[in-house]
């Protein structure tokens, strides 16, 4: 039985002129390299380049296909500034920055990596805190049950300062395997995951030129948590 899956194309229609128009404009020196231009099945918004003697590499998120010519120019002008050690104009870089900030983007982003990432291989149930029984608990204490389970798990390695992690992209949670032992309470876990589902709750968004992971709301809402301020300096010990 032959497989259905098809090589993504990743040709990038007039890279390699594109990029030779912008490295003229930023007034790099010497001849212009050959530029070698495609998009890449990324798992979220990247833009690559390497230089190998004569021959400059570069890849772009494939998610930009269809960016809009300022875009992609503002991108390739920010990746020949980083190599060639130019200053591009903001009114190049804009389109592109502005492009990569906007909720739309964002929210395309979370949707490409929900076909392409998978969640981790975790079992919610640790040596000594069960999260599915904790994110049921919690949610209908604080949420009034109107939370979808994410997947939940244990991070495979202990984390050195991060507690909890929450990914839009495979909709998961993941908690720092350090705080699956005996001397750390119970209800030092339940805060931790506590601030994760509000993450799911309120998501980043943009404000002005600035993402907002904690916003008003989600600060206030935390606060709500009956342990919180020991719960805080439980971990702030833990991370020294």
């Amino acid at each position: 039985m032959k497989s259905s899956y098809k090589t993504p194309d990743r040709h990038f229609p007039d890279g390699a002129s594109l990029f030779q128009r912008i490295y003229t404009r930023l007034g790099c020196e010497g001849r212009p390299p050959r530029f070698q231009v495609e998009f890449y099945p990324y798992t979220n918004l990247v833009l690559t380049i390497r230089r190998r003697e004569e021959t400059v590499y570069v890849r772009f998120s494939d998610l930009m296909r269809q960016c809009s010519l300022p875009v992609l120019e503002g991108a390739a002008a920010l990746l020949l500034s980083r190599i060639y050690r130019r200053r591009a104009p903001k009114s190049l870089t804009q389109p592109y920055l502005e492009y990569a900030r906007s909720q739309r983007t964002r929210q395309r982003i979370q949707r490409m990596r929900r076909t392409r990432v998978r969640p981790a291989a975790t079992n919610p149930q640790g040596l000594h805190f069960d999260l599915s029984q904790m994110f049921d608990s919690l949610n209908g204490r604080f949420f009034a049950g109107t939370l979808e389970r994410p997947h939940l798990g244990w991070s495979k390695r202990g984390w050195r300062r991060q507690f909890g992690c929450y990914d839009p992209g495979p909709n998961q949670i993941l908690l720092n395997r350090r705080m699956d032992h005996p001397f750390v309470p119970h209800f030092v876990v339940e805060y931790v995951l506590y601030h994760e589902m509000l993450h799911v709750k309120h998501p980043t968004r943009r404000s002005g030129c600035s993402l907002i992971s904690h916003s008003r709301e989600f600060r206030a809402e935390e606060k709500l948590f009956p342990e919180f301020t020991r719960a805080r300096r439980f971990l702030d010990r833990l991370a020294r």
